[in-house]
C-alpha cells in the first residue's frame, strides 16, 4: 500500500512505501539532493529565531549561524530532533518560493499493495473505489478549510494536505491547522521534519500546471505561507509510526499552530481564509455514519499534486491491531499527496465537523483510510490549544 504519508522517490520508495500513506515526496530531478534555500535570500537577515527556540536549538548542540546558512539541511541522527519537546521551526522568510512548491508534490514511484487480510478485529470488505472528484475553483468558495502542508526531510521537499481547524481559546480566530503525524514528524526511525509550512487554498484558481510554472507566490498561495510554530503528535505515532505495514496509522494525526511568515497582519488564520472546521473527537461508529468526505491534493500518477480533488462515500471499518482503534475506510482513487487531508462528517450539533484525516491507502489508489479520533486525537488538540490560550 502507499503511503498517505510523504511519498519517497525513485528506487528509495520502492523499497519504503508497501502499506504506506499517501503523501508525496521530493521532485524527481532533486530527488536524493538535499533541498536548499533561494540563492537570492540573506538567511542572517530573513531568519526569524523566537529566544526560546534559539535556547533549544543551542541544548542540542545546534549552531546557530551555521543553521541560517543552511545547518538545518543536517539529517546526522544526533540532529535530527526527534522528542516531543525538541520541535524547533524557525522562519526562513522565501524559502517556499513556486517552484519549491510544485516540485515538492511530485510523487514516488508506485509500490505493490500488501495484502492486510490477516489483521485481527473488526474489517470490512474492500470498498468499491469512488473516482475523486476535482474541486471547482476558486477552491476558497468550495473548500475554504483546505490548503497544503509543505516539509523537508532527509529526502528533500515534500507535501501533504491539511484543514484549517477551530480553537476553543481563540473563538474565530484561530491559527490551528489538522494534518497527519507523518505530515510532521518520522515516526519510529527519525524525528521531527522541518521548514514545515501551510498553504491555504494552493493553487486556488486550479490553474494547469503548465501555467503554474509562471505563476506569481500571490497566485499559488493567494492567502500566505503560514509557519509551524509548535506541532504536536502523538507519543504512539512518534514511538510506533512507519512508512511501510500501517504501523502507528490509528494515531497517525497532529495538530500545527500557525504564524505568517511576514508578520502579523492583526488577522488570524481562520480570519484571513474566512472559515474553520470544529474537531469531533467522539464521531459515531461506523453503522450510524451516512457519508465521509476526504478532500486532498493527490500527487501520485494520474494526478500532479496541483489541483484540489474530493471523495465521498460511506465509511466501513479497518482494524490493524485487535489492540489499536479501528479505522474508518472509504473507496477513493486519490493518492499520495493527499495525505493528512481533512474527512468531514456531521458532528455532534449535526453540522460538518472533521472526524478525520487521510492516513494509509493502496498504491492501487482504491481506498483510504483514516484515524477515528478519540481521548488521545483530544489530548494533543488540547494542549496545543492551552499552550496558546493567553496569547
Amino acid at each position: 500500500m502507499r503511503s498517505i504519508r510523504p511519498l519517497l522517490t525513485a528506487a528509495s520508495a520502492v523499497a519504503a512505501l508497501t502499506l504506506t500513506v499517501t503523501s508525496c515526496g521530493p521532485s524527481e530531478e532533486n530527488a536524493g539532493d538535499k533541498p536548499s534555500a533561494p540563492a537570492s535570500l540573506d538567511p542572517a537577515e530573513k531568519l526569524k529565531i523566537p529566544e526560546d527556540l534559539k535556547d533549544r536549538l543551542k541544548e542540542h548542540g545546534i549552531d546557530l549561524d551555521k543553521w541560517r546558512n543552511g545547518e538545518w539541511k543536517n539529517w546526522d541522527r544526533d540532529k535530527w530532533l526527534r522528542e516531543a519537546k525538541d520541535f524547533v521551526n524557525p522562519i526562513i522568510e522565501g524559502l517556499w518560493d513556486p517552484d519549491r512548491m510544485r516540485e515538492a508534490e511530485r510523487p514516488d514511484k508506485p509500490v505493490e499493495e500488501e495484502d492486510i487480510s490477516g489483521d485481527k478485529g473488526v474489517t470490512d470488505p474492500t470498498p468499491d473505489p469512488v473516482r475523486a472528484k476535482a474541486v471547482d475553483a476558486k477552491y476558497h468558495d468550495n473548500a475554504p478549510e483546505s490548503g497544503k502542508v509543505f516539509f523537508d526531510g532527509p529526502e528533500g521537499s515534500m507535501v501533504c494536505s491539511a484543514t484549517v481547524v477551530k480553537d476553543p481559546a481563540h473563538p474565530g480566530k484561530s491559527n490551528m491547522v489538522w494534518t497527519a503525524g507523518h505530515c510532521v514528524h518520522k515516526g519510529k526511525k527519525g524525528g521531527w521534519y522541518r521548514n514545515i509550512a501551510f498553504v491555504p487554498s494552493y493553487n486556488d484558481s486550479a490553474l494547469a500546471t503548465s501555467d503554474l510554472e509562471k505563476a506569481a507566490r500571490e497566485q499559488i498561495a493567494p492567502y500566505g505561507v503560514w509557519w509551524a510554530e509548535w506541532v504536536k503528535t502523538s507519543d504512539q505515532w512518534i514511538a510506533e509510526g512507519a512508512s511501510t505495514g500501517g504501523a502507528g496509522a490509528p494515531y497517525d494525526f497532529a495538530v500545527i499552530k500557525v504564524t505568517p511568515e511576514k508578520g502579523s497582519s492583526g488577522k488570524s488564520l481562520e480570519e484571513t481564509v474566512g472559515s474553520a472546521l470544529p474537531v469531533e473527537f467522539n464521531a459515531p461508529a461506523v453503522p450510524k455514519i451516512t457519508n465521509l468526505t476526504a478532500t486532498g491534493y493527490p500527487a501520485a500518477a494520474p494526478y500532479d499534486g496541483q489541483k484540489m480533488f474530493q471523495c465521498q462515500d460511506k465509511p466501513g471499518r479497518l482494524s490493524l491491531k485487535a489492540n489499536q482503534p479501528t479505522m474508518y475506510r472509504i473507496g477513493c482513487t486519490m493518492t499520495g499527496g493527499s495525505s493528512g487531508g481533512g474527512w468531514v462528517g456531521k458532528g455532534g450539533d449535526g453540522k460538518p465537523a472533521l472526524v478525520s484525516n487521510t492516513s494509509i491507502g493502496p498504491a492501487s489508489a482504491g481506498w483510504l483510510a483514516g484515524p477515528r479520533l478519540g481521548p488521545e486525537a483530544k489530548g494533543i488538540f488540547d494542549e496545543v490549544s492551552k499552550k496558546y490560550a493567553g496569547q
